[in-house]
């Protein structure tokens, strides 16, 4: 499996995909209805549950997970290639491409 400076590229993937959400712009929100037992609602309600606060984190955090598998997804079908490459070099050619600044 590729690893880069000894990290699995599990870590990587989502290290890139955190990068790339923070850059996301907000956007207009939106109304989303669900229809849940009135007596699971008053339940939470009682509990002092924020339920569309709870929601809206769920949401976020099932995006944030599916993004991620489709990244990881897209890395194991690009395995063959990531192998090829020699991260020693990459690495000095950066290093190479800094110091000319």
């Amino acid at each position: 499996m590729y690893q880069a400076y000894g990290r699995p590229d599990a870590l990587i993937a989502r290290q890139a995909l955190y990068a790339y959400i923070r850059r996301l712009p907000m956007g207009r929100y939106v109304t989303v209805s669900a229809k849940v037992r009135r007596e699971l609602l008053e339940e939470a309600k009682r509990l002092g549950i924020n339920v569309s606060e709870l929601i809206r984190r769920a949401l976020e955090e099932e995006v944030r997970r599916r993004r991620l598998s489709r990244l990881e997804e897209r890395l194991r079908e690009r395995h063959d290639i990531l192998d090829k490459m020699d991260v020693d070099e990459i690495v000095g050619l950066i290093r190479d491409d800094r110091e000319a600044r």
